[in-house]
C-alpha cells in the first residue's frame, strides 16, 4: 500500500508518496507553489534540451522496455 506524508519546508506544504519499494516521489508542482508563475518553471525544465537528455538516459538505464 503506498503512503502519503507532507514535509513543510519554507511555509509550503510538500507531498511525498513512499511505495512498497520503500521509493519516495516528492510532488513537483507542490514544490512550485511557494514561487511567482511556479508552474512555468516545470514547464521550462521540460522544455531544456538537457532535461530531455537526461531523462532519456536515465530511462534507458533503469526501464528495460523503454
Amino acid at each position: 500500500m503506498k503512503q502519503t506524508k507532507s514535509i513543510v519546508v519554507k511555509g509550503t506544504a510538500i507531498n511525498v508518496l513512499l511505495d512498497m519499494n520503500q521509493n519516495d516521489y516528492i510532488c513537483l508542482t507542490d514544490m512550485t507553489k511557494g514561487f511567482e508563475e511556479g508552474s512555468r518553471l516545470i514547464e521550462k525544465w521540460l522544455n531544456n534540451k538537457s532535461t530531455i537528455d537526461f531523462l532519456g538516459v536515465w530511462e534507458q538505464l533503469y526501464n528495460p522496455d523503454f
